[in-house]
């Protein structure tokens, strides 16, 4: 196994001709992805690994300065496809990850096929023509929640990102993944995600992007993804699914994985 490997704890599942690559987004590890994984494995070679910061990696090789901004996981997902020797792939990502493929394929186009983005956002931040879902002066509660008790800050953040209640299967899972994370890479991680602003570059993406949407998200509004829609430069669609929250693979996995899979094995053209 390489450097590269080893680091992001890749995983390498499946059987077949064609690649899936399943990346997580902040506060998750590859492991938000164990309802999917066995309905691929029979026809596709599915690489999972964990973004540097995750839990499951060690805090050792996080690097503040690399993780500033988001183009840090696009030079990491690119290593790794470099080290896999990864032609062409099929990229699912969640949430931060759906930003960092899309980074990604603005430079390496002919790396990805097509781009299924989940719960994702070029901007968290409201401004006066654009509406992400979150004030600066949430950004500021949730940064000082984090510094001052990251266990209760952790047990109070998951059930709002989830759409549920303590007591869920799905929300106790979230919980534990987030407080696997230390706390100060939490903090410069949620710093990163909260704070960036990718509309910009939108315009520059050219490989087919599949949109897939929870009806209410708290930190992905119906709205971003319609905003996405309109921005990127290739062809695209959104499917808005009856579910609720920002990790609805997690949460409401029978009716998600179905669209998951739809869009997986069906171009834009055929998605049905």
């Amino acid at each position: 196994m390489g450097i590269v490997e080893e680091a992001h704890n890749v995983r390498i599942v499946g059987r077949g001709n064609e690649i899936v690559v399943l990346a997580h987004g902040f506060g998750t590890d590859q492991s938000v992805w164990k309802h999917l994984v066995p309905h691929l494995v029979d026809d596709y070679r599915v690489i999972l690994y964990d973004n540097m910061g995750a839990g499951t990696t060690n805090p050792e090789y996080f690097d503040f300065d690399r993780y500033y901004t988001i183009h840090g996981f696009a030079y990491d997902l690119l290593a790794i496809f470099e080290e896999l020797e990864v032609k062409s792939c099929i990229f699912v990502g969640h949430s931060l990850s759906a930003m960092v493929g899309l980074l990604a394929s603005i430079s390496h186009p002919h790396l990805f096929t097509k781009l299924i983005l989940v719960s994702a956002s070029p901007r968290f931040l409201n401004d006066s023509e654009y509406f992400g879902g979150f004030q600066p002066e949430d950004l500021k509660q949730l940064y000082d929640g984090i510094r001052s008790n990251y266990k209760a800050w952790c047990s109070g953040f998951a059930p709002l990102v989830i759409g549920g209640d303590m007591e869920s299967v799905a929300v106790q899972e979230f919980s534990r993944t987030l407080f696997n994370m230390r706390p100060d890479i939490a903090l410069s991680l949620a710093q990163t995600i909260f704070e960036f602003d990718l509309r910009s570059i939108l315009g520059l993406v050219t490989v087919p992007c599949h949109i897939i949407q929870s009806t209410k998200d708290l930190a992905a509004p119906v709205v971003v993804a319609e905003y996405l829609r309109l921005n990127l430069g290739g062809k695209t669609i959104v499917e808005v699914m009856p579910t609720e929250g920002h990790l609805p693979q997690l949460s409401a996995p029978d009716v998600v994985i179905p669209v998951l899979l739809n869009h997986i094995r069906h171009d834009l053209a055929e998605a049905k």
